[in-house]
Parts: C-alpha cells; sequence; structure tokens
C-alpha cells in the first residue's frame, strides 16, 4: 500500500517546492539574472579589449656569448608581473583584464630560435630590460612563424600537449639555483638544464616543426572588482606558509617525555624551498607544446623528445612538470574515426596562434593553469650560455663594437 502512496507523496513534494521556488523568485531570481548578464558581459567587453589590443612578436636574438646566468632572465620576468586590471569601472565597462605574455621556444627544421609574444604597449619595457641585463642581444619585430601553418591533415601531422605540474602549486621544481648557475663558476663547469633541450630541438630535420609556449600571466587574489562574479580565490603564498608550518610541526612532533628529532636533510632541503619560493614573484602559467611534421617527415622518436623536455626540471621531494592532455587518444576505439583528435588539433593550433589561454575563446584549453615563480620561470626559459653548444641556435654573427674615438668629424 505504501507504494501506491508514493507517486502521490512525490508530486505533491514537487508541487510545493516549485511553489517554494516561485514565491521566492523575486528575491533569488534578479541575483541569478543579474550575475549571469555580468559574466557574459564581461566576457564580451574583455573579447572586445584583447581584440582591439591586438599583439606583436618579438624575436630575440642572442650575442655569440653570453655570460650571464639565468638570475637575468629572472630580472626581466619579474618587470613582467602586470598584476593591475583596474578598477570596478575600468574593468565592466572597458574591458581591462591583466596583460599575459608568451614566451617561446622554436626549432624550425632545426633552426632554434626565440620570441617573446606581447601587447605592444610593453614592447618598450622588454626591450630596455633585455638591453640592459643582456648587452649585445638584438630584438626584432617580425612576421607571426605560425601564419604559415594551418590544420590540413592530408598534407601535414600534427600533435599537441599541455603540461601540468605533478604536486601542488606551492612545490618547486628543480630551478638554477639547484643547478648551481646562481654562482661564479667556469663556463666549461656550468650544467644548463636547459642545453638537453636546445640539443633536441637543434635536432630535427628538414619538414619538421617544434613550438614550445610558455604563457605566464600575474598571479593575485581574485576578487569580485577586478576577476570574476561570486567567485574568489585566496593568495598563493598562504598555501605555502601553511604547508610549512604542517611540515615543521610534524618534525617537532614527538611525544613530552622524548626529546625532538632533529629534520633530515631532505626535509631541511624542502623547507628551505618552499621558503625561497615564497619570496619570489608567482605567475599563473600554462605550457603547450606542438610538433609538426609534412607529410613523408613524421617522426615519432621527436614526439618523445618534445615529451621530455621538461623532465631535467623534476626534482622527487619536490615537484616536476609533466604531461598533461594531448590531442591524440591512447587506444584506438576512443576515437575510431579521428574526429576527436583531428578538432583537438585544430583547437590547439588555434589557440597556440592566438596566444589564447587565460582568456577567450580558448580560455584554459585542455588544461588548468599552475603557479610557477620567477625563479622557475627563468629556468625553463633563458638565454643559454657558451656552455650551450647547439650549432643551430640562432645568433648574432659578429660582435658589434662602438667607432673608435678618435675618427674626424
Amino acid at each position: 500500500m505504501l507504494n501506491d502512496l508514493l507517486p502521490s507523496i512525490r508530486l505533491e513534494f514537487s508541487s510545493v517546492v516549485l511553489n517554494l521556488l516561485f514565491q521566492t523568485s523575486p528575491v533569488w531570481l534578479p541575483v541569478l539574472l543579474l550575475g549571469m548578464f555580468l559574466t557574459i558581459w564581461l566576457k564580451y567587453v574583455r573579447t572586445k579589449s584583447i581584440i582591439k589590443a591586438d599583439g606583436i612578436l618579438l624575436e630575440i636574438k642572442l650575442p655569440r656569448d653570453v655570460f650571464k646566468s639565468p638570475a637575468a632572465m629572472e630580472i626581466i620576468i619579474t618587470s613582467l608581473f602586470q598584476g593591475g586590471a583596474g578598477n570596478f569601472l575600468e574593468t565592466y565597462v572597458q574591458g581591462k583584464h591583466r596583460p599575459w605574455f608568451s614566451l617561446e621556444i622554436v626549432s624550425i627544421e632545426g633552426n632554434v630560435r626565440f620570441f617573446i609574444w606581447t601587447q605592444p604597449k610593453f614592447r618598450q619595457l622588454i626591450e630596455s630590460q633585455f638591453y640592459a641585463q643582456y648587452p649585445g642581444v638584438e630584438i626584432y619585430e617580425v612576421e607571426d612563424y605560425t601564419k604559415k601553418v594551418f590544420h590540413d591533415p592530408a598534407n601535414v601531422s600534427l600533435w599537441g600537449t599541455t603540461f601540468k605540474l605533478k604536486k601542488a602549486d606551492i612545490y618547486p621544481i628543480k630551478t638554477y639555483i639547484d643547478y648551481g648557475l646562481d654562482k661564479e663558476q667556469e663556463e666549461e663547469s656550468k650544467i644548463d638544464p636547459m642545453t638537453s633541450v636546445l640539443e633536441f630541438l637543434g635536432s630535427i630535420k628538414a619538414g619538421e616543426q617544434i613550438w614550445i609556449q610558455i604563457l605566464i600571466q600575474a598571479h593575485r587574489k581574485m576578487t569580485l572588482q577586478a576577476d570574476a562574479i561570486f567567485k574568489t580565490r585566496p593568495d598563493w603564498t598562504r598555501a605555502g606558509k601553511e604547508e610549512i608550518k604542517e611540515k615543521l610541526m610534524e618534525i617537532n612532533a614527538g611525544d613530552e617525555d622524548s626529546a625532538r628529532r632533529a629534520p633530515t636533510m631532505g626535509e631541511k632541503d624542502v623547507i628551505s624551498a618552499l621558503e625561497r619560493s615564497l619570496t619570489k614573484l608567482p605567475f599563473e602559467v600554462g605550457i603547450r607544446g606542438l610538433y609538426i611534421a609534412r607529410q613523408g617527415s613524421f617522426d615519432p622518436i621527436a614526439i618523445t623528445g618534445l615529451i621530455g623536455s621538461f623532465r631535467q626540471y623534476s626534482s622527487q621531494v619536490l615537484n616536476e612538470i609533466r604531461l598533461s592532455k594531448t590531442t591524440s587518444f591512447d587506444y584506438p576505439w576512443q576515437d575510431f574515426r579521428k574526429r576527436k583528435s583531428m578538432a583537438y588539433e585544430k583547437k590547439m593550433l588555434n589557440a597556440y596562434k592566438l596566444r589564447s589561454f587565460f582568456q577567450l575563446p580558448y580560455r584554459h584549453l585542455m588544461a588548468k593553469p599552475f603557479i610557477l615563480t620567477t625563479e622557475e620561470i627563468a629556468t625553463i626559459f633563458h638565454l643559454p650560455g657558451k656552455v650551450v653548444g647547439t650549432p643551430t641556435l640562432t645568433k648574432i654573427q659578429s660582435r658589434k663594437s662602438e667607432a673608435p674615438a678618435n675618427l674626424p668629424i
């Protein structure tokens, strides 16, 4: 008999709920509609602002000899920490947003080149910082190399991937300081973690291209005023301080009658690395990699090399950059007709060309942003020194010098 009553009970309950929602709609409906409108409006004005600002691509040509450590690049990256998104009016009327930058290492048939994509208003800042830190460097605005590549599965093979961190953001990767590059030492004895990446990029053959894109945007606390509707995000440093506190509590934990143990070397290194990270500026980061090959030139080993491009920055006790999502599938039955993989390839290529990750139209495509500090970014993107002997690395052919002071007028 109870089973016969269940339908009527459900119907009555649904009626009560709907009636309650209808009666309270004057309270919640305007708030919901306002939130939806502001979210859609914010996307519209920001997209309009981004299109208006456009972007330029700057190529960095290295001098013949670079004797600076990655600390010089860290100073440059620190200058790119542009965290201001404007007040409420500028955000929701003008579409003002936090600027982002794209640091790119590209190999076109083995010719390795360095690029920075930016909004035009930051060009002078970037150039002045590079000229100050790397005497002899040359920077040019160039045509975007991505414009020559199109999604053409019949003639061009394309494979793309995104990267992520293995552990929580607060744990740093192995940086140039861990490699001792912050200390004075003979050029021949230096161990630059970028060496293996550049040697791999310089080894690819005719008809192949590898693009590595590191998108960075200043990390800041998310607020209603500057970032989103009904969303908040705590400052990154809070999680780091809490993690250090927990580590210290684990070390100091013990019975009252027993002596507290001394921290191990590993524990000291972890705490020291966490504390050092908290002193550096944090960036939100997205990393993409693309392998492009003409028909007949495809080499699966190149994909293996691209996957391992960040392996040398891994630390077993700290963090590592690892593979996230790719444009391919592990098993044939997941994408029997290749429609999904081709759709992913097209989106990945378009997102790379637009340098879109933090904003529409490809916001967080196939990955979520993670936090890297200026020290970590400078480790994976810096101008290599003499220790890197890649012959195909684009450099200035001759050293420039000033004219003699005693020339006749």
